[in-house]
C-alpha cells in the first residue's frame, strides 16, 4: 500500500506540480525581467510595482472585460481536445472510458476552475465603475483575484492535457476498471441491492475482456496482456474477500441468470455452479476462454499468458484445498487443449500442455491424488486424439510430460505412481502414417527415458514392465531409437522454446543404463555413432 502511495505521489508530481511550477517560474521570470527594464527608467519604481494591486482603472477595466473572453476561449479549446481524445479512446478500447473520465473529480475541478474564473471576470466587469467623482467604485480585490484565477487557468492548461493523456493510457484504464469493479464487490452499501452489484461486477469483468479483444484487433499485445493479467489479479483478490460476502451474492438469479455466459448453459449446469457459489470464477474463466479462442493461431503469446494465469489460479486452488475450483480449472485447461487441436495449432498445444503439466506437478506435491490421475488420463486422451488427427508432435509431448510426472511420483513414493505408469504405457498406438511413426518413436523414447530412471534407482521390475510393453517392436527400430538417444548430448533444445529442454537428452548416469536396457532385446546391431543425427521434424509443427 505504501509503495502504491509513493508511486501515485511521484506520478502526480510529474504531471501536475512540476510542469505548473516550471511554467509559473518562466512566466514570472519573463514578467520580472521586462518589468525591471521598464521600471528602472521610471523615477518611482515602487509606485509602478504597486500597480499590480492598484492598477489604472482604464487598463483594469479593459483587462477584466477581455479575461472572460480569454477564459471562455481556453475552456472551449480544452473541451474540444478532451472530447476528441476521449471519444477516440472509447471507440478503440471500451465505452467505459467515457464514464470513468466524466466521473473523475479532477476533471470536474479543472473545468470548474475555468467556469468560476469566467464568472468572476464577468461579475467583476459588471460592478466596475470608473466614473470620475466620489461615487467611483474600483473593485481592486476582485481584480487581483480575477487575475490570479486567470493566471492559474492558463498555467494549468498544459499540465491538464498531460493528465488527460495519462488518464486515457489504456494500461491506466485497465487498472481503474479492475479497482472499481473490486470496490463494487467489497464495499457494500446499505440499500445497494445484490442484483445491482452483480451487474456492476459482471460489467467490469466483461469490459476488461473487451479491452483485451479490441487491443488484439489492433495488434496491441501489451494492452491485451495487461487486461488478461488484470483479470487474474481481480480473480485472486476476489478469492481473498469471498468469505465476507453474503450468501445471496453467490446465487445465479435475476439479471445475472440472463447474462450471455450463463443463459447459454444447460439449466442443470447453472444450478450446479450456483450451488457451489462459483459463478464469478466461472465468469472470469469464460472470458479467458473467449480470449483464448480469439487468439489461437493468431497471437500465441496471448494463449501462453492465459494458460500461465489459469495455472496460477489452479495452483492457488490446490494449495487452499478448494477441490471444486481445481476441477473447474481442469475443465478449462481441457478446453484450451481442445481449441489448439481444433485449429490446429501444435506449438500452442505444446506450451499449453507445459502449463497443464506444471499444474499437475503441484497437485502431485500437494497430495491431490484424484486430480493428478484425472489430469494424466486427460493427457493420454488428448494425445491420442491428436495422433488420430496427424498432430503427432502433441502425442510425443504428452508422453514426455507423463514421463516427467512419473519420475516425480516415484521419486516421492507417491501413492498414484502405479496408475501413472500404467497411463504412460497405454499412450502409444500402432502407426499408420510416417508422421505418426515419428510420433510413436517419441513415445517409446519417453518410456525408455523412464526405464533408465528406474534402473538408476534400482527399480528393475518397473524397468522390466516398460521393456515388456515394447518387447514386440522390430529390432531395427529399437536399435535406431537407441542410436538417437546416444547421440543427443545437449540438454538444451537447439531452438528457442518456452520449455528450453531437449526431450531426448539423458544425463550421463542415465545414458550409461541404455546398454543394460537394450540388452534385454537380444542381439541388436551395434550403435552407429558415425552416422550424422538426422533432424526429423513432424510436418504438423507450424513455424
Amino acid at each position: 500500500m505504501g509503495r502504491d502511495m509513493v508511486r501515485k505521489s511521484v506520478h502526480s508530481l510529474g504531471i501536475w506540480l512540476l510542469p505548473f511550477m516550471v511554467l509559473a517560474s518562466i512566466g514570472l521570470a519573463v514578467f520580472a525581467l521586462t518589468f525591471w527594464v521598464d521600471a528602472s527608467q521610471n523615477p518611482d519604481p515602487l509606485r509602478v510595482l504597486l500597480l499590480i494591486f492598484h492598477p489604472n482603472p482604464v487598463s483594469a477595466a479593459a483587462t477584466i472585460s477581455n479575461a472572460a473572453e480569454v477564459v471562455a476561449a481556453v475552456l472551449a479549446i480544452a473541451i474540444t481536445v478532451v472530447a476528441i481524445v476521449v471519444e477516440l479512446s472509447s471507440n478503440r478500447y471500451t465505452h467505459r472510458i467515457t464514464e470513468l473520465f466524466v466521473g473523475e473529480p479532477t476533471n470536474f475541478a479543472v473545468m470548474g476552475l475555468f467556469v468560476v474564473t469566467a464568472l468572476q471576470a464577468v461579475w467583476t466587469s459588471l460592478i466596475f465603475d470608473d466614473t470620475p467623482g466620489p461615487d467611483a467604485f474600483i473593485p481592486y480585490t476582485s481584480i487581483v483575484v480575477t487575475m490570479l484565477l486567470l493566471t492559474s487557468c492558463l498555467l494549468i492548461l498544459l499540465p491538464y492535457f498531460a493528465y488527460v493523456f495519462a488518464f486515457l493510457n489504456p494500461l491506466s484504464i485497465v487498472e481503474r476498471i479492475r479497482k472499481q469493479t473490486m470496490k463494487v464487490i467489497t464495499h457494500f452499501r446499505p440499500g445497494h441491492h445484490v442484483s445491482a452489484r452483480h451487474q456492476e461486477a459482471v460489467r467490469g469483468i466483461e469490459q476488461l475482456a473487451d479491452v483485451a479483444l479490441n487491443a488484439m484487433d489492433h495488434k496491441d499485445k501489451r494492452i491485451s496482456m495487461a487486461s488478461i493479467n488484470a483479470l487474474k489479479r481481480f480473480f485472486l483478490d476476489y478469492r481473498k474477500h469471498r468469505e465476507r460476502l453474503s450468501p445471496a451474492w453467490f446465487l445465479i438469479e435475476g439479471e445475472l441468470a440472463r447474462n450471455h455466459d450463463f443463459v447459454s448453459m444447460a439449466p442443470h449446469i447453472v444450478k450446479e455452479v450456483s450451488k457451489k457459489g462459483l459463478w464469478m470464477e466461472m465468469k472470469i474463466l469464460r472470458q479467458y476462454q473467449t480470449l483464448f479462442n480469439e487468439a489461437v493461431g493468431r497471437m500465441r503469446d496471448i494463449n501462453y499468458l492465459i494458460a500461465i494465469n489459469t495455472r496460477v489460479i489452479a495452483e492457488r486452488a490446490v494449495k487452499s484445498g478448494d477441490d471444486e475450483l481445481v476441477q473447474l480449472c481442469i475443465r478449462f485447461f481441457n478446453t484450451y487443449v481442445r481449441a489448439t487441436l481444433n485449429k490446429p495449432d501444435v506449438r500452442t498445444a505444446y506450451n499449453v500442455l507445459n502449463q497443464y503439466r506444471l499444474f499437475a506437478e503441484r497437485a502431485l506435491s500437494e497430495g491431490h491424488d484424484e486430480h493428478l490421475i484425472e489430469i494424466a488420463r486427460y493427457f493420454k486422451y488428448y494425445g491420442q486424439i491428436s495422433f488420430s488427427r496427424n498432430l503427432s508432435f502433441v502425442l510425443e509431448t504428452v508422453a514426455y510430460d507423463l514421463c516427467s510426472l512419473n519420475e516425480q511420483a516415484y521419486n516421492s513414493e507417491h501413492p498414484a505412481r502405479e496408475k501413472l505408469l500404467q497411463i504412460l504405457l497405454e499412450v502409444d498406438r500402432e502407426s499408420e502414417t510416417e508422421a505418426q511413426e515419428i510420433s510413436l518413436r517419441g513415445v517409446r523414447k519417453a518410456q525408455i527415458k523412464l526405464a533408465t530412471y528406474f534402473l538408476v534407482n534400482g527399480k528393475y521390475e518397473l524397468a522390466k514392465r516398460i521393456y515388456e510393453d515394447m518387447s514386440a517392436e522390430p529390432a531395427e527400430r529399437m536399435a535406431s531409437i537407441r542410436d538417437e538417444l546416444l547421440r543427443t548430448q545437449s540438454s538444451e533444445y537447439w531452438e528457442i522454446s518456452d520449455r528450453g529442454i531437449n526431450f531426448d537428452y539423458l544425463s550421463p548416469e542415465r545414458r550409461a543404463k541404455l546398454e543394460e536396457f537394450f540388452s534385454w532385446f537380444g542381439q541388436l546391431r551395434p550403435p552407429r555413432p558415425s552416422i550424422a543425427l538426422r533432424m526429423i521434424e513432424p510436418p504438423s509443427i507450424k513455424r
